[in-house]
């Protein structure tokens, strides 16, 4: 019995010893989960007002992966905050809410006291939308098919997991479907969707003579053919920057997304791998610093030079793409728009740039974005 004492003595002051260690120096893999996971439950609790336990268990946890499922998180709402953490105290996950701009991951673990100051951004309530009586999408008035809802309510065919299905014919909604805990008004992250709106964004910029997409130069300084990377060659993904895009661990994009202040920096420092223009290669990097030039193509802000060229102009009231640290929006994946408003850039985009007569994008870029580009052979746009 005693050598039995000693030996659980032993363990548990093993154990203690390595969780001290962990919570110490907690290696890259803990960091990506706990800023994964405290970003993740930011974004749905402040954006969408969903409960963040349920957040954490369908959201984080219920893809599997175990170290996810050790995953703990607190949420500060007065000062906007959510901390994350293996057991809740391994790992510094950390994000903020920032108004106006949605919630973003702090890797430094640096809180931004401004804006902690600032009023939260209040969850999107279609009541606080323009309203009018005309039919989606140039209005929110919305006349669903009853044989086509009946359709949509067959889970077999819906699939699982469905949060939202909107069903466009003709350019307006004929069919729409919420799982329990979603509406119309909820709020929803595009992931990589968030990579097009991007590419609508440069188109902007493009149409205001601000770029062009032979422009090149991108990079200050470089003598090592990155100079040669032209705004093109990053829209087609065909940079030739080395890029790791895996998930299952500690990788260039996991790195770039929950332990990177600056993502954009951090994806331009990537070396040439291949001849640019050459070889396509999926990558969240080349999305990020395209964000990037946007913001220093722009003598507004950002966030709201998107709002006021593209989001108002054809009614997406409720989207907004959230900023790393540096400001930069993070236009490979952190878009949240509700469905409807998802549905509203399709459309924009099947009327090839144009809303109400107006011609947002140049003409054929839309055409461009959706051509094969030949490092692709032929499969990618």
């Amino acid at each position: 019995m005693k050598i039995f004492r000693r030996t659980v003595g032993a363990l548990l002051l093993l154990a203690a010893a390595l969780a001290l260690i962990l919570w110490l120096k907690p290696p890259a893999l803990l960091r990506v989960g706990a800023n994964y996971s405290a970003k993740i439950v930011c974004s749905n609790v402040f954006l969408a007002g969903r409960d963040p336990q349920t957040v954490l268990s369908e959201d984080v946890q219920s893809p599997g992966i175990a170290l996810l499922r050790l995953m703990h998180v607190s949420v500060d709402r007065e000062r906007g905050l959510v901390r994350a953490g293996l057991l809740g105290f391994i790992g510094d996950g950390l994000a903020q809410c920032r108004s106006g701009k949605g919630c973003t991951v702090l890797p430094d673990g640096k809180l931004d006291a401004a804006a902690a100051a600032l009023p939260l951004p209040l969850t999107h309530d279609s009541s606080a939308a323009a309203t009018s009586s005309a039919a989606w999408p140039d209005g929110t008035a919305v006349q669903t098919n009853p044989a086509m809802d009946r359709v949509l309510a067959n889970d077999t065919l819906a699939g699982p997991g469905v949060r939202a299905i909107v069903v466009v014919d003709h350019g307006r909604i004929v069919a729409e479907r919420y799982a329990h805990g979603f509406n119309a008004s909820t709020p929803l992250l595009g992931w990589s969707m968030t990579k097009t709106v991007m590419a609508g964004v440069i188109g902007l910029l493009v149409k205001d003579g601000k770029l062009s997409l032979d422009q090149a130069g991108l990079w200050p300084g470089a003598t090592d053919g990155r100079e040669h990377i032209r705004v093109a060659d990053l829209l087609a993904m065909s940079s030739g920057l080395q890029w790791n895009e895996g998930y299952g661990a500690v990788s260039d994009v996991t790195s770039m997304l929950y332990l990177q202040p600056d993502m954009s920096t951090f994806a331009r420092s990537q070396p040439l791998a291949h001849p640019v223009g050459k070889f396509w290669l999926y990558s969240s990097g080349t999305a990020v610093i395209l964000s990037r030039i946007a913001q220093e193509h722009t003598s507004e802000d950002i966030t709201d030079f998107i709002r006021r060229r593209l989001f108002e102009p054809i009614g997406m009231t409720s989207a907004i793409i959230e900023p790393d640290e540096q400001g930069t929006p993070v236009g490979s994946s952190y878009m949240y728009a509700t469905a409807r408003d998802w549905a509203r850039y399709g459309q924009f985009l099947l009327q090839d740039g144009t809303w109400q007569g107006q011609d947002l994008l140049p003409a054929g870029y839309v055409s461009m974005m959706a051509t094969p580009v030949a490092a692709s052979r032929g499969q990618y746009g």
